[in-house]
């Protein structure tokens, strides 16, 4: 069986093909990449697959049993990217393919599901057996802010009491290589989340604990948010859009109590006062 995963070489993409390694052997395993060259040091066979080039879709997905559709980072192309991976998928024969979409990306006010959503209706209309892994945030999302936010001398945001459920990214690399691995997931939906739930308050409580120092959570109005992020040289769609998030965030659309993630990977979610720890290793 040859499995395929594409975005290989990206964050999350990489941990896949680290744990797939570990189960498999290498060679049943298929980077389907941009760029190759990107692709050297994954020690495992890779393919040239741009989601916005069928021709190189439809010749990487030749051979292909299984395959791992992780979403495009092309905010407001991904629905066209995503379905051109699904019509090659279809041409080539792939069985089964597992994608990584948006925690309750239907009932969800995130700006981000349409996308998801309109993916998640191709690949029940493709006919080809799915998983669909609904993701929710990653720790690393708010872990790259705390530099920024001890040297500021406080953690800003827009997202109110909202808790967020999040997990690390390797957490949801590993649920991943479970569906991929395993047999009983297909045409199902799994609504992913860490166990633990945590504001943005507790977030700044947690790392002003760990430095012995007060960093407080200071929430902003969205568009003021959006403004402070352009000045620290955001796009300024991209920062509107990170501040809407937020506002999402307020309204409970990044929490999820199920756990079902920790059960699918059979131990506890990684906390995010882990993953703080990690990140103040590098802070000086």
């Amino acid at each position: 069986m040859k499995i395929g995963i594409t975005g290989a070489t990206g964050q999350l993409g990489r941990i896949v093909v680290n744990k797939l390694k570990e189960k498999v052997s290498a060679d049943t395993i298929v980077a389907l990449v941009r760029s190759k060259q990107k692709a050297a040091d994954l020690g495992v066979e890779s393919q040239e697959a741009d989601y916005d080039k069928s021709e190189t879709l439809l010749k990487a997905l030749q051979g292909i049993d299984t395959l791992l559709l992780i979403s495009s980072s092309e905010i407001g192309k991904r629905e066209q990217q995503h379905k051109n991976v699904l019509e090659a998928a279809k041409q080539s024969g792939v069985k089964q393919i597992v994608y990584t979409s948006l925690l309750h990306a239907d009932t969800t006010s995130l700006s981000i599901a349409s996308e998801h959503v309109a993916t998640e209706a191709a690949l029940k209309e493709s006919g080809i057996s799915y998983t669909i892994l609904r993701n929710g945030w990653y720790n690393e999302n708010y872990a790259g802010s705390i530099p920024g936010a001890i040297a500021g001398g406080a953690l800003i945001g827009s997202a109110g009491e909202g808790k967020v459920s999040s997990a690390t990214r390797e957490d949801y690399a590993e649920a991943a290589v479970v569906t991929l691995m395993s047999e009983g997931h297909e045409g199902k939906t799994y609504e992913l989340a860490g166990d633990e739930a945590y504001t943005l308050s507790e977030l700044a409580a947690e790392v002003s604990k760990q430095i012995g120092k007060d960093i407080p959570y200071n929430n902003l109005p969205e568009a003021e948010y959006a403004g402070i992020l352009t000045s620290f040289g955001l796009p300024d769609g991209l920062a509107q859009a990170i501040a809407g998030w937020d506002v999402a965030t307020s309204r409970g659309d990044l929490f999820d109590d199920s756990r079902q993630l920790s059960r699918l990977i059979k131990r506890p979610t990684t906390p995010m006062s882990k993953t703080v720890a990690e990140i103040l290793k590098g802070v000086a």
